[in-house]
Formats: structure tokens, C-alpha cells, sequence
């Protein structure tokens, strides 16, 4: 399994692989919404983005996340990554997601992991994770809407930039689980067309 960063894109979205040309325009598209990123793990908005920015180059560098810029009708809206790409277990993990407030409850969601699943499968992915913090009920809601599996609760698994230990949802599809969440996502894409 390979995830290679390359831009995805289909009617909705287009993600562009993190390079250091987006990075001012990606530090505007992010400085919002404190109240969201402090339920992250890290956060990227006004004096937080310097770090963010480092370690998200620092990983792709070292071939265990692509990250990308979310772009809306040529807007960037926000950012994404498959992340913990563990080529020998054949994983990858949707994480370090974040979207504008104007960009939420529409098709930029799905659309993005939409490209990213399809991503990850074609690379010869056999699981694909998706990790929320255990008081993110929107985010808990948007990935079993997606058709992830509930796996449960990881207790006390990461402490948060504001130095508060959370609990992690984990959620997972599997190979044999794609087929039918690419379509249930093509469904709720075709609504939007």
C-alpha cells in the first residue's frame, strides 16, 4: 500500500496536497472557529498554526500523512488527512479534519471522504479508520452517517493542545465494507448535483 499525495477532486471539492505555497492561504482559511478547534487534538488557528503547519510537513516528509487543502469553488475551505498510514498493517486513518463554518452541512464533507476512501482503497488499503473525540457528538453523527462502524471508546487517549485528556469514537470501514458506503455516500452526493 501506497497513498501518494496527489490532488483529488470531483464536483464538489478539490484537495491539494499540502506544499509550502499554500501556506498563507491556508493559515487565513483556518484562523476561525476557536471554539471548534479546541475540542482537537492541535489546533491551527492564530498562534497555533506555526506548529501545525511544522508537524504536518514534518509527517508527510516522513511518508506517514498526506495532508491536503480543501478547496470550495476555488475557495480554500478547510483541510484533511489520511494520517497513520501503516503501509505493513495496510491502514490509514481519516483525521486532522476541519472546515470552515460556511463549508459544514453541505457536500464538502462527504465529497472529501468520498476521494479519500476511494483514495486509500485504491492504494490497497484494507481499513480505513475515522477517530472524533468522545464530546464530539456532531462529528460522532457525521461519520456513522458516513456507514463507518461504531468500534467504541478508546479511554483517555490523547491529550488535547489545551492539555485535556480525551477520550477517542473510533470508527472503521473495512475493504469489504467500501462497496456499499461508496455508494451510500454516491447517493448523498447525487442529492447535491
Amino acid at each position: 500500500m501506497k497513498i501518494e499525495a496527489v490532488v483529488l477532486e470531483d464536483a464538489f471539492v478539490q484537495l491539494e496536497p499540502l506544499t509550502p505555497a499554500l501556506k498563507d492561504e491556508m493559515r487565513m482559511a483556518l484562523d476561525c472557529d476557536a471554539p471548534s478547534w479546541d475540542i482537537m487534538v492541535g489546533a491551527a488557528y492564530g498562534p497555533h498554526f506555526e506548529g501545525w503547519w511544522a508537524s504536518a510537513m514534518s509527517a508527510m516528509a516522513a511518508g506517514n500523512r498526506v495532508a491536503w487543502a480543501v478547496r470550495r469553488d476555488g475557495a480554500l475551505v478547510g483541510t484533511t488527512s489520511l494520517y497513520e498510514i501503516k503501509p505493513e498493517h495496510r491502514r490509514c486513518e481519516i483525521s486532522s479534519t476541519f472546515y470552515r463554518p460556511e463549508a459544514r452541512g453541505g457536500p464538502v464533507n462527504p465529497a472529501c471522504k468520498r476521494l479519500l476512501l476511494a483514495h486509500a482503497f485504491a492504494a490497497g488499503a484494507i481499513r480505513v479508520e475515522i477517530i472524533t473525540d468522545g464530546v464530539n457528538a456532531a462529528s460522532q453523527a457525521a461519520i456513522r452517517k458516513l456507514g463507518a462502524r461504531d468500534e467504541g471508546i478508546l479511554r483517555k487517549h490523547k491529550i488535547t493542545f489545551t492539555g485535556r485528556i480525551r477520550d477517542t469514537a473510533q470508527f472503521a470501514i473495512l475493504d469489504e465494507d467500501w462497496p456499499a458506503v461508496r455508494d451510500g455516500l454516491d447517493a448523498r452526493l447525487a442529492a447535491f448535483a
